[in-house]
């Protein structure tokens, strides 16, 4: 029932990034965050903080964001940045003074509540006052949705939805009880998942020898100390599992609620450390008893075996800290709370009954004795959670900003920083592997020519623009990939497997395109060869020379566009009649196959179509020959309105190919891949530059928006925590595995923008 938010004609002006002719500033909306940040020890204060430097991130140019902490009457903190609003939720005056305040500032255009109802217990009629006196559009996160509620509940619920205009909430459970038990309509209920950190993949080993728990079966749970998170379940439970793991370390990590401190001091966690001794626990138990950094945090949950977490609150609608662990990719067993029967359901993880000990050891001690079953439920969980990242939560949100702003704010997506990490991760001394699980590198896939190639063409471009020596050795190993690869009549085979043998895969596959690929990326080697050191022209000219005796016997559309490219980025007078040996070949191709509706080279679209007419623009470049550029630009005009919608990129899909033939192609959603996506941005690009079009730079920013959420999942693509690209985008998710093909793709398209 709810809604799910979720080059210039000269050579070297072709390989210069692109910058707009226009200098164009942006005006930004202004929208408010109402809730508690830190440093109040807070958990929502934690979530506030981790979604709003996710959308300042996402989305700097496109908003402002104010912060409005709420604090009691005796709270007083210090924050980092400058504040203009506060509200005092003991004081009922201070909600009409906040509404009065932000009334009169015409840049705000949203309010957005961080709603929990002991936040305002205080103040009875406080919230309410605020409410009906903000002239603002409001949109309130309801952080616990209780069942069944009494009336006066029921109708405090139901006013503050009629009073704003969304209603977010973090579980389908809860929206479920907000639609059935409030009456609220659905059409106001918003889901968008407890947003989770994106890792990068560590070694669990290497994390326990850093915190001196190597060897150690680690069990944790963590989050503010307090009666509710029934760790006494978990103590019981240890004497049965320490009988067949004796090397199992349960660590306790969070401080005691400072809520609890102030009323009871440390009653719990005394009562916690008695336990331990009655039990003798000492020499498997761990108190940390501090609020950990993030990074701190995210280490010691990376590093557990299982994660516990045993509330007894049957109507705790969400957890932030299930959220961390399961986002670090901790098996987990749980008690069932909402977010966690929602979460863990299908084989996800193990849900045990409240306050059973013997549950709980029977699951702990299975789950121990079968690292498969960790493994698999650890992939099962990074999978499951990759939607609810926090850049994916930003884009949601944003989303609904976007909704309900007054002028329909225009959403500009951050470029990320150029990260060469994972490209770096998956090669080894010998290439670039083909393949990972997640990001970590799949080393039995072995390596290929076709994505060496495409490596050598990043490393040098990202040489090209900011002379970092470290590309020097990704330069060498990627070229002696493609040398190693090419045979004694001058062609190349494109598997090797991790043995650095080729592999029979060879024999049995078509190796036009891989040819090509080789040939675009030397030619892009030698096009940069004034900054090069001597050593890497000569080799990649003479593997390249040595190449082109068999290149004429090639008749595949896409390998002649790339040699095309390879030949025109070589600019050598000798290989000219070459290219425009090819480049007459895609002229026929295009003539035979054009009528009135079809402007293209074959009877259908396929893959890396957008390579076809940058080539022989790329063959207008270098000869000057008209009949070059009228077809380039007829083709990617026809190409361009068959992806491109409302400023947003489909590529065709591999589930079902463009067909000339068919009157009307069955709409096919997913099999998108990044290489398509990169390709286009590269052709862009290059026309761009060429016909100076500002329509060309919108839509090259447009397509790249396409890996940082603006597809149909509203989805990011790449992974800024590894550098990582995804493999692909389905109907219903995204292929999380980070290859070598989708991270070079994503890092060629990255590269055609400034820094």
């Amino acid at each position: 029932m709810n809604k799910n938010i979720n080059s210039d004609v000269e050579e070297k002006a072709k390989r210069r990034p692109v910058q707009s002719t226009k200098n164009t500033t942006y005006y930004r909306p202004e929208i408010v965050f109402i809730s508690t940040f830190p440093p109040k020890v807070c958990g929502i204060a934690t979530y506030s903080q981790d979604l709003i430097k996710s959308l300042q991130l996402k989305f700097s140019e496109s908003f402002k964001i104010i912060i409005c902490p709420m604090e009691t009457e005796d709270e007083n903190y210090q924050y980092p940045e400058k504040i203009e609003y506060r509200l005092n939720t003991s004081d009922t005056i201070s909600y009409l003074e906040l509404a009065d305040k932000i009334n009169k500032n015409d840049n705000i255009q949203l309010v957005m509540l961080q709603h929990e109802f002991g936040f305002f217990n205080e103040s009875k009629n406080g919230l309410s006052l605020f409410l009906q006196n903000v002239k603002k559009d409001i949109i309130i996160t309801f952080h616990t949705v209780l069942p069944k509620p009494n009336q006066e509940l029921k109708e405090k619920v139901m006013e503050i939805s009629r009073l704003c205009k969304s209603v977010i909430v973090m579980t389908g459970i809860s929206a479920d009880i907000l639609s059935n038990d409030y009456d609220i309509p659905f059409e106001k209920i918003i889901m968008i998942p407890h947003g989770t950190h994106l890792l990068p993949f560590i070694d669990k080993i290497s994390l326990k020898t850093k915190y001196g728990l190597k060897d150690k079966k680690v069990l944790s749970t963590f989050g503010l100390l307090g009666s509710g998170k029934n760790i006494e379940t978990t103590l019981k439970a240890l004497p049965e599992i320490i009988s067949q793991n004796p090397d199992v370390m349960f660590l306790i990590i969070g401080k005691t609620h400072p809520g609890i401190v102030k009323n009871e001091g440390e009653k719990y966690r005394d009562f916690l450390q008695e336990t331990i001794k009655k039990l003798h626990l000492e020499k498997h138990t761990l108190f940390i008893n501090q609020y950990l950094p993030l990074d701190e945090l995210l280490d010691y949950l990376q590093l557990t075996n299982i994660y516990l977490f045993t509330s007894k609150d049957r109507h705790q609608a969400v957890s932030g800290t299930f959220s961390y662990a399961i986002s670090c990719g901790c098996p987990i067993i749980s008690t069932p709370i909402p977010h966690a029967l929602e979460v863990l359901k299908e084989d996800m993880g193990i849900i045990i009954d409240f306050e059973t000990p013997e549950q709980l050891s029977s699951a702990v001690n299975k789950l121990l004795q079968n690292e498969n079953a960790q493994e698999k439920l650890r992939s099962k969980n990074l999978e499951k959670m990759a939607p609810t990242a926090w850049e994916n939560s930003s884009v949601s949100h944003a989303l609904l900003f976007q909704q309900y702003s007054q002028d329909k704010m225009t959403l500009h997506y951050t470029l990320p920083t150029i990260n060469l990490s994972h490209i770096k991760n998956m090669t080894t001394d010998f290439g670039m592997i083909q393949f990972s699980k997640i990001n970590k590198p799949d080393i039995d896939s072995g390596y290929t020519l076709d994505d060496n190639a495409r490596a050598l063409i990043v490393a040098c471009r990202h040489y090209e623009l900011n002379r970092d020596e470290s590309d020097l050795t990704l330069i060498s190993t990627y070229l002696n990939v493609i040398k190693f690869c090419q045979q004694p009549d001058g062609s190349f085979l494109n598997y090797v497997d991790r043995q650095k043998k080729f592999a029979q895969q060879n024999y049995e596959t078509n190796l036009e395109d891989s040819n090509g690929r080789a040939i675009w990326a030397l030619g892009y080697l030698l096009s940069i060869k004034e900054i090069l050191p001597q050593f890497y022209y000569d080799e990649a000219d003479s593997i390249i020379e040595k190449s082109l005796s068999s290149v004429e016997k090639i008749h595949s559309t896409r390998a002649m566009a790339f040699i095309i490219k390879g030949l025109h980025y070589q600019n050598s007078e000798n290989n000219i009649p070459l290219l425009k040996k090819l480049a007459d070949r895609l002229v026929k191709m295009y003539q035979h196959e054009k009528h009135s509706d079809w402007h293209w080279f074959e009877s259908y679209l396929t893959y890396g179509n957008s390579l076809l007419p940058e080539a022989l623009l790329c063959a207008w470049i270098t000869t000057k020959d008209e009949i070059y550029k009228q077809i380039a630009d007829e083709s990617f005009r026809f190409l361009l309105s068959k992806i491109f919608a409302e400023g947003n990129i489909k590529v065709i899909s591999n589930k079902g190919w463009l067909q000339k033939e068919i009157i009307k192609n069955p709409e096919t959603i997913g099999g998108e891949q990044p290489i398509d996506v990169a390709y286009t941005i590269l052709a862009l690009s290059t026309f761009y530059k060429v016909f100076k079009d500002e329509k060309y730079l919108q839509m090259m920013k447009d397509a790249f928006n396409w890996f940082l959420g603006k597809n149909h999942l509203h989805q990011i693509i790449y992974n800024p925590a590894t550098g990582g690209c995804y493999d692909g985008l389905e109907e219903k998710n995204v292929n999380l595995n980070q290859g070598a093909e989708s991270t070079v793709s994503y890092l060629m398209a990255r590269l055609c923008f400034p820094q």
